[in-house]
């Protein structure tokens, strides 16, 4: 059968590869890749896929809040995450979960084991301490805190900050707040570290 598959991931790098790699299989057709879920939706609504491929941490929504949308409006349409997190706290409606460096071999496997066996493929590490809750409000950050972090990051000021997105410093105190305790970091050090792992930087 030809599997019918949209891709979102909000790094356009990975995204051409995956499209890549993809593209040489006679059974798979690449349906859209795009970094945007309002595209992707549309797409879904119009094409009804058999696989949408994506990524946990996205801009837009996070990628639980994407996938939670998408299930309740299309359950059966298949969902695999590609992510850089060893692990997750729940695999809720999710039919098969990898990590990035997955080898093309198995990315292809667990395709075929998902579609067309109708079976489950979660790559689960055996290190629990690995784990990452992305279902945990703490970390589903808002646009204009991934905006911050990525000014911080920059090693721009609160002032510097405040000017760039026209809020006063103030606010841009209260989000750097509300940020360090949801990544539950205590330092630009800490936060850089977690930013990475969430896919911001």
């Amino acid at each position: 059968m030809i599997k019918k598959i949209i891709i979102i991931d909000d790094h356009q790098l990975f995204l051409d590869g995956l499209v890549s790699l993809l593209s040489k299989q006679q059974d798979i057709k690449i349906i859209k890749a795009t970094t945007s879920i309002k595209d992707a939706f549309e797409t879904i609504k119009n094409t009804k896929p058999d696989l949408v491929i994506s990524d946990i941490s996205m801009p837009e929504m996070s990628g639980v809040e994407f996938i939670s949308i998408l299930k309740e409006k299309y359950p059966n349409i298949k969902i695999m995450v590609l992510s850089m997190f060893a692990n997750l706290q729940s695999y809720k409606n999710i039919d098969a979960y990898l990590l990035k460096e997955t080898s093309e071999e198995e990315l292809i496997f667990a395709i075929n084991e998902v579609v067309e066996n109708n079976n489950k493929y979660l790559k689960i590490a055996e290190n629990k301490n690995e784990n990452i809750n992305l279902y945990d409000s703490k970390v589903l950050l808002t646009e204009r805190e991934k905006e911050i972090i990525r000014l911080i990051i920059e090693e721009k000021n609160t002032n510097e900050i405040a000017k760039e997105l026209f809020i006063s410093t103030h606010t841009v105190m209260t989000h750097r707040k509300n940020i360090f305790f949801k990544l539950e970091v205590a330092n630009i050090a800490g936060l850089t570290k977690k930013a990475f792992q969430l896919g911001l930087i």
